[in-house]
């Protein structure tokens, strides 16, 4: 599997409490932070939930 670098681009105040949970599970807590995570279907499914507040690169 590939994967994927995502990191937290801007906050999550006055965001639903399910985007704010999906965040602490992809494990972002501040702007800036980078996680790296494997290219699985059920992280893709939450990056895309929240794809309005990180950005996402592919690694190798």
């Amino acid at each position: 599997m590939s994967k994927i670098k995502v990191t937290k681009v801007k906050s999550a105040i006055n965001r639903t409490q399910r985007q704010k949970r999906t965040l602490l599970a992809l494990g972002l807590k501040k702007i800036g932070q980078t996680i790296e995570h494997e290219a699985t279907p059920n992280i893709l499914g939450m990056v895309a939930k929240v794809n309005h507040l990180v950005s996402v690169e592919e690694t190798k």
